[in-house]
């Protein structure tokens, strides 16, 4: 049997405020990857002078030390990477932690796993035969790692019935294989990102090394509440695309709506005093659910936040007084139900406030120019179903 030929590899590791693991870490993954040609590749978004660590422990490291600084944190953690995978001198990419808890003796694991052929991603696992997740601490931790792996999995069957884990920070993946510029990450879960849209021409294939994932040595960890609210949203426009999403945030507003009005009313408010708070309270909540999850990447071409939220408040306030009206129309005129008048009229709301926001409250300034300088034929109709087209059956998986 020949040798496996290990290919050139990028070892990508985004840092936060990681600089006492440096020196170690360049050592440890030197030793691993001391015969093969390779690269240390850091992407910083420190506040504790990291970046100059790595500029000293890379002066006299045996491998090619390379440290980029961001001031942005655009995407956070998942957006270093994406980085990382497009500043890369070599297509085979391995991406790492910085603090110590991905072992780099794993290194020449997945890269001779990889040289077998047959994979354009090699995941780290901590759920496979010889893995380990005890470096996650608390029982608590294993125990919400465990079930928002169980639900990704449910979501992205087709893609992710190969991979024990695909929420494992620590994996090898091919850039050649990938569409980088497609990826659109958010917070921690890049592998999640790679599997589900940076393989949308082609099904990636998946192998898996064991992962004896280890305790922090130092820093605290990144994981918060905030991460775990940008997860689940991040999941669901992966799934559903902005429309699910935004449907998501509206149906989370009706139940707010009617907690509002069950409590105002049960303290003796009249019933529609206690609808018109409701109604407000949920649309200035909707609105800031928006701002975060569903339109955040167009928030920067956007109108100014106080146009936005106007524009917002104007229309679901206008569309809040017309709907019942409509509905009552239709019981009237049409002998139908009230409760299926009701359901339709809901569907046309939820369309008509999608609509709107993705094309007049989140349109960028820019395009608006540029519309206004250049005339089309296109009608309405057809400005409105490619508005659909564009905005709500991306990149979901169908």
């Amino acid at each position: 049997m020949s040798a496996l030929i290990v290919p050139p590899v990028t070892v990508i590791v985004p840092t936060f405020n990681e600089r006492e693991n440096i020196a170690e870490l360049v050592d440890r993954i030197v030793a691993a990857l001391h015969d093969a040609t390779a690269e240390i590749l850091f992407i910083d978004d420190s506040t504790d002078g990291t970046i100059d660590e790595i500029a000293r422990v890379g002066a006299s490291a045996a491998l090619p030390v390379r440290g980029i600084h961001r001031d942005d944190n655009i995407g956070g953690l998942g957006g270093a990477v994406t980085l990382g995978l497009a500043e890369a001198a070599h297509d085979v990419c391995i991406v790492m932690d910085g603090d110590l808890q991905h072992p780099p003796e794993l290194l020449s694991a997945m890269l001779a796993r990889y040289a077998r052929g047959d994979a354009d991603v090699v995941a780290a696992s901590r759920y496979i035969g010889g893995g380990d997740s005890a470096g996650l601490g608390t029982a608590v931790r294993l125990g919400v790692s465990k079930a928002a792996t169980a639900i990704t999995k449910a979501m992205f069957l087709r893609r992710l019935w190969r991979s024990t884990d695909p929420m494992t920070g620590f994996f090898l993946v091919d850039r050649s294989r990938i569409d980088v510029p497609d990826l659109r990450p958010q917070g921690f879960k890049i592998l999640l990102e790679i599997l589900v849209r940076g393989g949308e021409r082609r099904e990636l294939r998946i192998a898996e090394v064991p992962l004896e994932f280890a305790s922090r040595r130092h820093g605290a960890s990144k994981a918060s509440l905030r991460q775990g609210a940008t997860f689940l949203a991040h999941l669901a426009r992966l799934r559903f695309g902005k429309m699910g999403l935004f449907a998501v945030i509206g149906g989370v507003g009706a139940v707010a709506n009617v907690a509002i009005m069950w409590a105002l009313t049960h303290l003796g408010m009249a019933y529609v005093s206690a609808a018109i708070i409701g109604a407000a309270a949920t649309i200035v909540g909707n609105f800031v659910l928006q701002e975060l999850f569903v339109f955040r990447d167009e928030r920067r071409d956007a109108p100014r936040l106080w146009v936005r939220l106007l524009a917002s408040l104007s229309f679901n306030s206008v569309e809040a007084a017309l709907r019942i009206p409509v509905m009552a129309l239709m019981v009237e005129s049409w002998h139908i139900s009230s409760v299926l008048a009701t359901a339709i009229s809901l569907v046309v709301a939820f369309f008509a406030r999608f609509l709107f926001h993705a094309l007049v409250v989140y349109a960028p300034r820019r395009r608006r120019a540029d519309v206004a300088q250049e005339p089309t034929t296109d009608t309405a109709a057809v400005r409105i179903i490619r508005a659909i087209d564009a905005e709500a059956m991306r990149p979901g998986e169908l």
